[in-house]
């Protein structure tokens, strides 16, 4: 048991070492691709394509932006070859402010579609609420008139003696 131990955390060191070991730094990718083209440059993630000193450079990933000492944004490409940077983040930003509007215009339809809901079903609810009454007091009539039928049948239509008290 002890032994399988071992045996894994070796062969776990042995892969994690040999993987640091064949993996070259970052910078020197991208410089070793000088002297060949953009596409070829910009099949790593992390190179960048300067057309007017035709350099493939490390990206800039401390400035968002590359600076321009390193290339122009209109010669620099990121990505595509045939979209310069200033290109791609003017698109972006636009594609950005786009949905944000439209995430804006959705959320206000929502509520004020909400609101119409609601005061659609407060109508319903009083128009109900006034039917309701209506019917109760059409009741309430029939009832005294037949209270008033019986007190003249048995000739209690009289003025009631205790009505002064109450």
């Amino acid at each position: 048991m002890m032994d399988s131990r071992i045996c894994l955390a070796a062969v776990l060191l042995l892969f994690g070492l040999a993987t640091v070991f064949a993996q070259s730094s970052p910078d020197q990718v991208c410089e070793s691709k000088n002297g060949t083209n953009c596409e070829e440059c910009l099949r790593n993630v992390s190179c960048l394509w300067c057309i007017t000193s035709k350099s493939c450079v490390t990206y800039p990933v401390k400035t968002i932006l590359p600076p321009h000492a390193l290339c122009p944004l209109k010669e620099a490409r990121w990505g595509l070859c045939w979209m310069n940077f200033q290109t791609l983040i003017i698109t972006l930003s636009v594609l950005g402010a786009i949905l944000i509007i439209a995430l804006m215009i959705c959320l206000f339809c929502c509520c004020k579609c909400e609101n119409f809901g609601s005061k659609r079903t407060e109508a319903k609810l009083q128009k109900q609420a006034n039917k309701t009454r209506t019917k109760q007091e059409e009741r309430k009539a029939e009832m005294n008139e037949r209270h008033n039928d019986i007190r003249k049948k048995y000739g209690l239509s009289g003025q009631n003696p205790y009505s002064k008290f109450a």
